[in-house]
């Protein structure tokens, strides 16, 4: 018997502020960059893009362009997507 198998998607589990939340500091607990950027990514693509990108006051080719594996976002770019998640940049010990 051949084992069933689907495809994971993580638009699925980014529907609720809550889950998107949980999974930026999951990546933010990584310590790295890329992870994060990535993370923003996939929000911003669960969000709609082009929503995400006007609430942020950045261009979609800003999104598609840094929030993706080996994006390099700015600070500027970072703290206005985290405001859009209803968010804001802290830092705590490590």
């Amino acid at each position: 018997m051949a084992l069933e198998t689907t495809r994971f998607d993580i638009q699925d589990h980014l529907k609720t502020q809550s889950e998107q939340t949980a999974y930026l500091e999951a990546a933010l607990a990584e310590d790295d960059p890329s992870f994060i950027a990535i993370a923003l990514g996939d929000i911003a693509r669960a969000r709609g893009v082009t929503k995400f990108a006007e609430e942020a006051g950045i261009s979609r080719e800003t999104i598609y362009k840094t929030f993706r594996a080996g994006g390099n976002p700015r600070l500027q770019t970072l703290a206005a997507a985290t405001k859009v998640l209803g968010l804001r940049l802290t830092l705590v010990p490590a």
